[in-house]
C-alpha cells in the first residue's frame, strides 16, 4: 500500500499534511504527540499500527501543527484550533459518510470535542491513552512538578546529540520497547519539532479541558486503556469510560502508552476495534472462493504459527533448515496479504485457516 500525502492551508495560514491510505470504511486518526507521516512508515514503533489501519480502514491522519510534515511555526496551540485543523482534514479528504474516528493520548479530547461538535458525522468513538483534563487541571501539586521538569528539560536538552535528555521522555512511551525501538521513538523526537515548540505542545496538552462534554457524547465509544500506562494513568481513561455514556472499556495488560507489535495487548486491541467497528464480521463473511489457497505445507507452518512456535521449532517440526522455514514464512506472509505474525494468526482464525 502506499499513502498518498497532501497539504492543505489552515484558517490562520499554517501549511498542515495529511494523508490517506487504504480503502473501505472511513477511520480518521485525531493528531497526536510525535509523529511524521512518512518516517512512521518506517519505524519499528508506528509502522504496525499505520498498517492495520490501512488494512482494514481508508486511513486518515494528519500531522499537527508544529510537528512532522506540517509547519513547524505553530501559531494557536489550544484545543479549539486542533478541533477546527481536524475539520478542515476531513473536508479535505472529502468524507461524506459516518466515519469512525479514533484519538490516542491527548488526540482523544480532540475526538471527544468534534464527536460533541459533529454528533451526526462520527459514527464511532475510538479513545486509546487519553484523558479530559490536562495536567494543569488535576490539581496535583506533585505530578504538575514532573511535567514542568520534563518540559524544561525538553527546551534544555532536545536539540543535543547526546540523547540522555530525550531518553528520559521517551522511556515513558515504551518502557517495554527493545534498544532498536527506543533509539528510534529519540531519533522521532528531533525529526519531528524544535525543543521550544516541543515544549510549547507539552505545556498546550496540560491545559486541555473535556470534562464538561463528556456527558454530551451520543456516539457509541469505545475506551482503551493500557493497565500500567507510564504517560496516562489508567484511572484517566476509566474516567472517559464512565463519564461517557454506554461507553465501552477494555483494560490492556501493558506498561507502553505506545503499543507495540510483539505484546499481546496489540492483538487485543486490534480485535477490540475490529469487533467494536464491525469489521471482525465483515472479514469473517468473505466467501470461501475469495480465501487464498494454501499448499499443504502452507497450511502447516500456518497451524504452527497459530501454536505460537518460532521460526526454529518450525524447522525443527517440519524437519527442514530454518532459512527454509523462514522463507515458508515469508510467502506465507506474501499469501495472506499481512506485515507480521500476529496478523497472520488473526487473519488464519477469522476464516477458519488454521488447524
Amino acid at each position: 500500500m502506499k499513502q498518498s500525502v497532501r497539504y492543505i492551508r489552515t484558517s490562520d495560514d499554517i501549511s498542515l499534511a495529511w494523508a490517506e491510505v487504504g480503502r473501505g470504511m472511513p477511520l480518521v486518526k485525531a493528531a497526536n504527540w510525535l509523529t511524521h507521516l512518512e518516517y512512521d512508515w518506517e519505524s519499528p514503533v508506528w509502522r504496525h499500527w499505520t498498517r492495520f489501519f490501512a488494512t482494514h480502514y481508508r486511513y486518515v491522519r494528519h500531522d499537527e501543527r508544529g510537528c512532522g510534515m506540517t509547519d513547524w511555526n505553530a501559531g494557536d496551540l489550544s484545543l479549539s484550533r486542533w478541533v477546527r485543523d481536524l475539520e478542515q482534514v476531513v473536508e479535505a479528504a472529502g468524507i461524506d459518510e459516518p466515519f469512525a474516528l479514533l484519538g490516542i493520548s491527548q488526540g482523544a479530547a480532540i475526538a471527544i470535542a468534534y464527536a460533541v461538535r459533529h454528533p451526526g458525522r462520527v459514527s464511532h468513538l475510538i479513545l486509546y491513552g487519553g484523558y479530559a483534563t490536562g495536567i494543569h487541571k488535576s490539581g496535583d501539586a506533585g505530578a504538575i512538578r514532573t511535567f514542568h521538569a520534563i518540559t524544561e528539560l525538553m527546551r534544555s536538552g532536545w536539540d543535543k546529540d547526546n540523547p540522555v535528555f530525550r531518553q528520559l521522555f521517551t522511556s515513558r512511551f515504551i518502557p517495554g520497547g527493545s534498544a532498536e525501538q527506543l533509539e528510534w521513538f529519540n531519533d522521532l523526537c528531533r525529526r519531528t519539532t524544535s525543543a521550544e515548540i516541543g515544549a510549547r505542545l507539552m505545556e498546550a496538552r496540560g491545559n486541555v479541558d473535556v470534562g464538561d462534554l463528556l456527558s454530551k457524547v451520543r456516539t457509541p465509544t469505545l475506551v482503551m486503556q493500557a493497565s500500567n500506562d507510564q504517560v496516562n494513568h489508567p484511572a484517566m481513561g476509566r474516567r472517559l469510560a464512565r463519564e461517557i455514556p454506554d461507553a465501552q472499556f477494555v483494560l490492556l495488560e501493558s506498561a507502553n502508552h505506545v503499543l507495540l507489535e510483539n505484546e499481546s495487548a496489540w492483538l487485543h486491541f486490534r480485535e477490540a476495534i475490529l469487533e467494536f467497528t464491525g469489521q471482525h464480521a465483515a472479514s469473517d463473511g468473505i466467501a470461501a472462493s475469495d480465501q487464498p489457497k494454501l499448499t499443504p505445507r502452507e497450511n502447516a507452518v500456518l497451524a504452527l504459527l497459530c501454536e505460537g512456535h518460532s521460526n526454529a521449532q518450525i524447522a525443527w517440526q517440519l524437519d527442514i533448515a530454518e532459512k527454509t522455514a523462514r522463507n515458508h514464512v515469508s510467502h506465507l506472509y506474501e499469501k495472506l496479504g499481512v506485515h507480521s505474525r500476529a496478523e497472520a494468526i488473526v487473519y488464519a482464525h477469522r476464516r477458519g485457516l488454521h488447524g
